[in-house]
């Protein structure tokens, strides 16, 4: 990973993404792929999707989702303190005492999760499970009116932004889920030789994943690929607690997850994995035994129906404040997808029993 594109990591790390308020990392997505890009486009949904020879016959879709889980201005009380509604899927337990920002229309206002102290908790409630209608925001408002200076219901907030870099090429950060992704598939569209390029090649930040995989939908219906892969984050379970028998053996840094299963055309499985190999890039295989929640899901349903992959990066503790991936599965993951480009020609068949 050279310093531009790391740089370009870091810009998508720190830009604010919530589901449905994507624009600052829509222009960061743009700024970086125009000098090797042959069209850029944002469709009305808010894809921004990155073309190098969008007028071949055969396409491929690499779709990575821009949002990230955050939370929503629900309700401010009289004492100015703020209740929120969930954007994706949060443990509250992981929220608490967590700095924010909320991203109010006049510019973003710092804040603090709170919660009522545990000296102050009497034996039930101690033994319960905080609820995020548990907890609320502390901008410091004297009041309703001194909050509604500076924040609106439907504001979006996220989790202080920033990266963290740790030990052997580990970062930690919100959000690598799926940032990763959209670093990948861009990366991926870079690196791809176009003296090889037989295909048109699309790169999707995709939008509004967390919430119902809502712009692959979109971004896939407009584009018409035969082929579509998929790039997200899975579970590393090399870690504490994690139950290899049920949740499968997946390591931090061993390479990218090549997902098989029914959501995923088995003979661009094979291809995948054999180009992985002929390159010497390091792989994992993640078992998928039901319809992932990715945008795979959406991808492979489209129209009438596209040979669709997923390739994950391993990530520890995912839809928390400090989500760690390793660079090195990051960047094996763009090698292995931009190989995998290049080998793909006009009579490449994908459907099943068609040899």
């Amino acid at each position: 990973m050279n310093e531009l594109s790391k740089s370009f990591l870091n810009e998508l790390i720190v830009n604010p993404s919530p589901s449905g308020y994507e624009e600052k990392i829509q222009r960061t997505v743009r700024d970086y792929m125009k000098d090797i890009a042959d069209e850029i486009k944002t469709d009305v949904h808010g894809n921004v999707i990155v073309a190098r020879n969008p007028n071949a016959s055969t396409r491929i879709m690499l779709a990575g989702h821009c949002d990230q889980i955050g939370l929503m201005v629900n309700y401010i009380d009289s004492d100015g303190f703020i209740y929120v509604l969930p954007l994706g899927g949060w443990d509250p337990q992981v929220l608490i005492g967590v700095r924010v920002k909320i991203w109010g229309t006049e510019g973003p206002i710092d804040g603090v999760i709170g919660k009522k102290p545990i000296h102050l908790l009497n034996e039930d409630e101690r033994k319960k499970v905080p609820k995020v209608s548990d907890l609320w925001v502390d901008i410091g408002a004297s009041s309703k009116e001194d909050a509604e200076k500076y924040v609106q219901v439907g504001d979006a907030i996220t989790v202080e932004l920033g990266c963290q870099e740790l030990l052997n090429h580990c970062i930690a950060a919100p959000a690598t889920d799926d940032k990763t992704g959209v670093w990948v598939v861009m990366e991926a569209l870079r690196r791809i030789d176009a003296q090889k390029l037989q295909v048109g090649v699309f790169a999707v930040s995709t939008v509004q994943e967390e919430v119902g995989l809502r712009g692959a939908i979109t971004s896939s219906f407009g584009i018409d690929p035969q082929i579509g892969i998929a790039v997200d984050v899975t579970h590393a379970t090399d870690c504490p607690t994690i139950d290899k028998k049920i949740s499968g053996e997946i390591k931090l840094g061993a390479g990218p997850a090549i997902g098989k299963g029914p959501n995923m055309n088995m003979k661009l499985v094979q291809e995948l994995v054999q180009i992985a190999k002929n390159n010497e890039i390091p792989f994992q295989m993640a078992a998928e035994h039901r319809i992932t929640g990715t945008d795979a899901n959406s991808i492979q349903r489209s129209r009438s129906g596209v040979a669709t992959g997923l390739i994950s990066i391993p990530n520890r503790y995912m839809h928390t404040p400090v989500e760690i991936v390793s660079l090195l599965d990051m960047d094996n993951a763009a090698d292995l997808i931009a190989r995998y480009c290049e080998s793909v020609s006009p009579e490449n068949d994908y459907i099943p029993g068609i040899d």
